[in-house]
C-alpha cells in the first residue's frame, strides 16, 4: 500500500461499508452500533487508515472486507470501541466513593481480610482508575500493608498502553483534575503531564473483552463499570450483568454510568441512593 492524499470527507462511508463495520463490531466486541452512528465510524477509522497508508476510510474497510480476520480487524475494532473518559468524570460517584463507600469497606475488611479489590473495567486511556488512585493515595494511607488488588481494563491495547504510561495533554489535565492533584501527583514533561510511579504503578492494566470470558479477574469489592452497557444490546448487558453477581463479594458496589441501571435487566440488585449518585449490590438471599 502506497501512502497518498486522504479523500473521504466526514460521514462518506456507503451504507453497505457501515453495515460491514457494525456487523464486525458487533460480532467481536457486542457493541452495537445505531443508525446515526456512521460518522463516529468515519472519524474513528480516519486516523486508521492514514496510518497504514490507505487513501480513504472507504479503501481501508474495502480492504477488511476482501481480507481474512487479522489485526487490522482487531485494530479497527478497538477503535470502534474506545469511549470518552475524564478524570473524576461526572464528579459525584467519586464524592461518594470516597466519603462513604471506601470508608465503609475499609471498616468492614479491617475486621476480616484486610484486602480491598477494585476493578475499573473500560478504563479507556486510564483516567478513571488513576483517579481512584490518586484517592486511595491521598485520603486513605492506613490500608498500606493491605491486600490491595486494584485492575483496570479496556478492550483496546492502545488505550491500555496510554493508561500504563499516565502520560496526559494540558487539554486532559484540565478536564477534571483539581489542581492539589495536579502539583501532587503529576510531573510536568513540556506540554505533556505525567503521572508520578506512586500512583501510575498502583493499577495492573490488562486487555479484556466485557463479552468474553472474566477470567483474569478476581472477587471484587467495587466494580466501575460506567458507561459501558449502553454500548450493548440487552442479552448482552443481562450477560454481564450475571457475571458481575458472580463477581462482587458481599457487600461488593457496582458502579454504573448516570444514564444506566440494572432495572428490567437483573432483579437481582438492589439499588441504593448516596447523595446524588445510584449504586448497586447483590441482593441479599
Amino acid at each position: 500500500m502506497t501512502a497518498g492524499h486522504f479523500t473521504d470527507p466526514p460521514a462518506s462511508i456507503s451504507s453497505l461499508h457501515f453495515d460491514y463495520i457494525r456487523e464486525l463490531v458487533h460480532q467481536e466486541s457486542s457493541i452495537v452500533l445505531d443508525d446515526g452512528k456512521m460518522y463516529l465510524v468515519t472519524s474513528r477509522l480516519g486516523p486508521l487508515a492514514r496510518e497504514h497508508e490507505f487513501p480513504s476510510v472507504s479503501a481501508f474497510i474495502a480492504h477488511l472486507q476482501s481480507s481474512a480476520q487479522g489485526e487490522l480487524h482487531t485494530l479497527a475494532v478497538e477503535a470502534i470501541a474506545t469511549t470518552e473518559t475524564s478524570f473524576f468524570r461526572d464528579l459525584h460517584p467519586f464524592v461518594e466513593l470516597r466519603e462513604k463507600i471506601l470508608p465503609e469497606l475499609i471498616r468492614a475488611r479491617r475486621e476480616t481480610s484486610k484486602s480491598l479489590t477494585i476493578w475499573s473495567a473500560a478504563c479507556s486511556s486510564g483516567q478513571e482508575p488513576h483517579s481512584i488512585a490518586m484517592i486511595l493515595r491521598d485520603r486513605f494511607t492506613e490500608i498500606a500493608g493491605w491486600n490491595l488488588q486494584l485492575l483496570a481494563s479496556d478492550i483496546s491495547r492502545r488505550m491500555i498502553k496510554r493508561a500504563q504510561e499516565g502520560v496526559y495533554t494540558q487539554i486532559e489535565v484540565n478536564r477534571g483534575l483539581p489542581a492539589p492533584y495536579l502539583v501532587r501527583f503529576f510531573n510536568q514533561n513540556e506540554s505533556h503531564w505525567q503521572l508520578k510511579d506512586e500512583v501510575r504503578g498502583m493499577f495492573r492494566f490488562f486487555r479484556q473483552n466485557l463479552a468474553d470470558e472474566w477470567a483474569a479477574v478476581p472477587p471484587v469489592d467495587i466494580l466501575m463499570l460506567r458507561n459501558v452497557l449502553i454500548y450493548f444490546d440487552v442479552p448482552t448487558r443481562r450477560k454481564v450483568l450475571r457475571r458481575v453477581r458472580k463477581l462482587l463479594r458481599p457487600g461488593g458496589y457496582l458502579v454504573l454510568g448516570s444514564a444506566e441501571t440494572t432495572l428490567n435487566l437483573d432483579q437481582e440488585f438492589v439499588r441504593i441512593r448516596s447523595g446524588r449518585t445510584v449504586f448497586y449490590q447483590v441482593a441479599e438471599g
